[in-house]
């Protein structure tokens, strides 16, 4: 599986992005897919979730402003992220898990920076 990451960029706070994740490979293997992000000087996080079967889940600091999404058709996921405020800078990375004989395994795309000025 690989995943490709795109749409970051610079916005002003209260402004919003789209990020989108493209998987190509063994994308029928794909299971649970999420955005995390590392800011600078800290750890990397969970940001929001989707399962195969649509279910979604988000990080209490951006629930009710982003939203993840997958178009099983384009074989995309994405996240809307809107009201941005500064702390949300970061680079974004976006995740994906197979499972093969009960045994998972872990994906990870290159990352794109977003970046909301105050």
């Amino acid at each position: 599986v690989q995943l490709q990451a795109s749409g970051g960029g610079l916005v002003q706070a209260g402004g919003s992005l789209r990020l989108s994740c493209a998987a190509s490979g063994s994308i029928f293997s794909i299971n649970d897919m999420g955005w995390y992000r590392q800011a600078p000087g800290k750890q990397r996080e969970w940001v929001a979730g989707t399962t195969r079967g649509g279910s979604t889940a988000y990080a209490d600091l951006v629930k009710g402003r982003f939203a993840v999404s997958r178009d099983g058709a384009k074989n995309t996921m994405y996240l809307q992220m809107n009201s941005l405020k500064p702390e949300d800078t970061a680079v974004y990375y976006c995740h994906a898990v197979t499972i093969k004989g009960y045994q998972p395994y872990n994906y990870w795309g290159q990352g794109t920076q977003v970046t909301v000025s105050s």
